[in-house]
C-alpha cells in the first residue's frame, strides 16, 4: 500500500505495509529482507504530568494513517553499559511505545513472541539491535518488543501513590507497562497476523525477572501460553521488597529532592528526577495488585499461571574476582579465608559444594558461587517450583559458549557471562560488531535460536536435527541442556549445590 504525503512542500507517496488497529492505521516498512516491521506504536498514554507514577492507561485513537517506521524514545535512563546500543532518538517519559516484526500477511495465523529487555531495571530499550525481531519474524513468527518504564520513573512506591490508587498500591509500574502491551498484543496482534491465542513471554536478566512476575501475577490470565526466562527470576536473593519498606524508600526519595507531596514530586522535571533517581535504587514491590505475595510463594502455592516454561542461565554469570576480591590471587588458602569471611559457620559446607584444592578449581568454584548468588539461583528457584507445581513442560538449559576473545583480554573467558546468549538466541550476531564471530559462534546462534523459534510456536524446543531437549520429568531432573557449538544434554550434577543454597539464597 502507499501514502500521500507532504515532503517539504511536494506532495509524495512513499509505499508501506499497513495495519489497521484498535487505535488507528499504521503503516510500517517492507525491509528488503521480505519482513514488515512496525517501529514506534503506543500501547498507552504517555506517562507525564498527572499519569507520572500510574498505571499505564489505554492509548489515545488517531485520525489518518500513523507512520511507524522508526523507534520510539527510550524510558528515562542513564547510560550504565557500553554494550546497550539504542537506535531511538533519544529519551523521554513519554516511551510507552512497542515494535512489530511479522512476514507478510497470509491465511495462517501465526505465534508471537513479546520480548522485555533486561538491564537491571535502570536501563534497555526495545530498539536494541540484539533483540530485533526480524531474524525471529523469518523463522515464521511474529516479533514484539516493548519499552517500559524504568529506575524511579518505573519502580518508586509512596504512601501518596498508594493512597491514591484504587487498587491501595504502589510502583511496579514498569511491570505494569508490560501487562499493558501485553493486553495491546491481545487485542492488535492478529491485525498484524498473529495469534493471539499463541503468545510466548521472553527476556533476559531483568526481562527474565519481569518473566517471572507476569507468570506470577492474577492480571496475566489468558495473555500468553508459554514463557522464556533468561538468567533471573523475581525469587530468593532477588525477591521483590515488601510495600511498606518500599514506601519508606520512596519518602526518603522524597526528602533528598525537598518535595513535601506527591504534587511536588509530579512538579520536577524528568531530567532533574532521573539526575536525583541515580542516587537511589528501585526495584519490583510487593503492591498487593499487581503482586498480591511474593512470587515465590505464588510459585510454590501453585497460583502461578500454568505455562510451558524454557529457562536457564550462563556458566560465568558471576566472576571469582567478586568473591575474593580485585587483585587477589585465586589461591586455595585465599579462597578459602574469604569463604570464612562471607559464611563463617557454614564455610565448610560451602566449600563442599564449590570446592577449591588448585588455582583452576578455586576460578571454576569461584566463578560458580558468584553465578549463584547474583542471579543463577534464582533462576534455578523459579524452574525448580514450575516443575513441582504444574504439568506443563520445562526445559532447562545451561549456556556456556564464551564469546570470541578480544585484543585487550589478557586471559581466555572463564565461559559466558552474563547477557552473552541474547543476540545468539535471537539470531542476531551480525549486530554486535565488537567480535569476529567464529564458525562455532555461527553454529550455537543457529541451534539456540532453532530452539527458542521452536519452543514460541509449540511450547517445546525440538525440532529436526536439533539434539533432542527432553522436558523435565521430576524435580530430581535427570539431564539439562549445555547449549554451545556441541549442544548436548548431560545429567543434572548441580541439584544437591542448589538444595542446599536453598537454605541461604531461598528463603
Amino acid at each position: 500500500m502507499s501514502l500521500l504525503i507532504n515532503i517539504n512542500g511536494k506532495a509524495q507517496t512513499v509505499k508501506g505495509p499497513q495495519v489497521k488497529t484498535a487505535n488507528g492505521v499504521l503503516q510500517g516498512v517492507d525491509e528488503a529482507s521480505g519482513i514488515r516491521s512496525f517501529k514506534g506504536i503506543p500501547f498507552a498514554q504517555p506517562p507525564v504530568g498527572d499519569l507520572r507514577w500510574k498505571e499505564p492507561q489505554p492509548a489515545a485513537n488517531w485520525q489518518g494513517v500513523r507512520m511507524a517506521d522508526h523507534f520510539g524514545a527510550q524510558a528515562m535512563q542513564q547510560h550504565l553499559y557500553s554494550d546497550m546500543i539504542f537506535r531511538s532518538a533519544g529519551k523521554s517519559e513519554d516511551c510507552l511505545y512497542l515494535n512489530v516484526w511479522a512476514p507478510k500477511a497470509g491465511t495462517k495465523k501465526l505465534p508471537v513472541l513479546v520480548y522485555f529487555y533486561g538491564g537491571g531495571f535502570t536501563t534497555g530499550d526495545g530498539s536494541e539491535g540484539r533483540y530485533d525481531g526480524e531474524s525471529m519474524a523469518k523463522k515464521g513468527i511474529v516479533a514484539v518488543t516493548v519499552n517500559y518504564r524504568l529506575g524511579v520513573f518505573g519502580f518508586m512506591a509512596h504512601p501518596e501513590l498508594t493512597k491514591e490508587s484504587p487498587h491501595h498500591s504502589s510502583g511496579n509500574y514498569g511491570l505494569m507497562d508490560q501487562h499493558a502491551a501485553l493486553v495491546w498484543v491481545k487485542n492488535n496482534i492478529a491485525a498484524f497476523g498473529g495469534d493471539p491465542a499463541q503468545v510466548t513471554i521472553a527476556g533476559e536478566s531483568a526481562g527474565s525477572m519481569s518473566v517471572s512476575a507476569q507468570i506470577a501475577s492474577p492480571l496475566s490470565t489468558g495473555l500468553f501460553r508459554s514463557a522464556i526466562a533468561e538468567s533471573g527470576a523475581l525469587m530468593g536473593n532477588l525477591s521483590p521488597t515488601p510495600l511498606a519498606t518500599a514506601e519508606q524508600s520512596g519518602l526518603a526519595f522524597a526528602t533528598r529532592v525537598k518535595a513535601t507531596s506527591l504534587a511536588d514530586l509530579r512538579k520536577i522535571p524528568a531530567d532533574t528526577l532521573l539526575k536525583w533517581g541515580a542516587r537511589g535504587r528501585f526495584g519490583c514491590t510487593v503492591d498487593g495488585y499487581f503482586l498480591p505475595e511474593q512470587p515465590q510463594a505464588i510459585f510454590a502455592a501453585g497460583k502461578q499461571m500454568k505455562v510451558a516454561l524454557l529457562a536457564g542461565w550462563n556458566s560465568a554469570e558471576g566472576d571469582f574476582h567478586s568473591i575474593l576480591g580485585r587483585n587477589v590471587t585465586p589461591t586455595p588458602e585465599n579462597y578459602k579465608a574469604a569463604i570464612q569471611r562471607l559464611y563463617n559457620d557454614k564455610a565448610a559446607d560451602i566449600l563442599t559444594h564449590y570446592p577449591a584444592n588448585t588455582e583452576d578449581e578455586v576460578k571454576a568454584s569461584g566463578n560458580a558461587l558468584a553465578s549463584d548468588r547474583f542471579i543463577a539461583f534464582s533462576t534455578w528457584k523459579m524452574v525448580d517450583l514450575q516443575a513441582r507445581t504444574q504439568s506443563k513442560p520445562v526445559y532447562r538449559y545451561w549456556y556456556i559458549q564464551p564469546r570470541p576473545m578480544l585484543a585487550t583480554d589478557k586471559e581466555k573467558p572463564a565461559g559466558a557471562v552474563h547477557s552473552a546468549e541474547i543476540e545468539y538466541a535471537m539470531g542476531n550476531l551480525h549486530y554486535n560488531k565488537t567480535y569476529n564471530w567464529t564458525a562455532e559462534d555461527l553454529k550455537t546462534s543457529e541451534v539456540m535460536q532453532n530452539y527458542f523459534a521452536n519452543f514460541v510456536k509449540t511450547g517445546n524446543p525440538n525440532g529436526p536435527s536439533l539434539p533432542v531437549w527432553n522436558a523435565m520429568q521430576s524435580t530430581a531432573n535427570d539431564k539439562v541442556m549445555v547449549i554451545d557449538a556441541n549442544t548436548h544434554a548431560i545429567p543434572d550434577q548441580t541439584k544437591a549445590r542448589y538444595d542446599y543454597m536453598d537454605g541461604i539464597l531461598g528463603k
